[in-house]
């Protein structure tokens, strides 16, 4: 079973096709849960708005990568409104690349 660095690191590969800065940097992942007596990994995430367009491809994107992982038999992807996403809640390195806080 992959440890809890290497799915963000596969996270890390997901982007938001509107946003060119991968979705764990963005602030959108907020739980990853890894079981390794049945091989499933689980992530809550959310998206930077309801009715994003991407939503579909972004939730079968990070599925798919994950399911890639050794050891993993299932992945599965919950998509969730609450907490709402805010910008506050990107990572130092995506608010630098969006040149805030500088």
């Amino acid at each position: 079973m992959p440890t809890k660095d290497e799915v963000i690191t596969v996270l890390k590969k997901c982007y938001d096709p509107e946003i060119p800065i991968n979705i764990y940097d963005l602030g959108l992942v907020y739980n990853i849960d890894i079981n390794e007596s049945t091989g499933k990994v689980e992530v809550k995430m959310t998206l930077t708005a309801p009715g994003c367009p991407a939503s579909a491809y972004m939730g079968a994107d990070v599925k798919r990568k994950i399911e890639q992982l050794p050891g993993v038999k299932e992945a599965n992807v919950a998509v969730v409104w609450e907490p709402p996403w805010t910008p506050e809640m990107m990572s130092e390195t995506a608010k630098k690349q969006f040149g805030w806080g500088l």
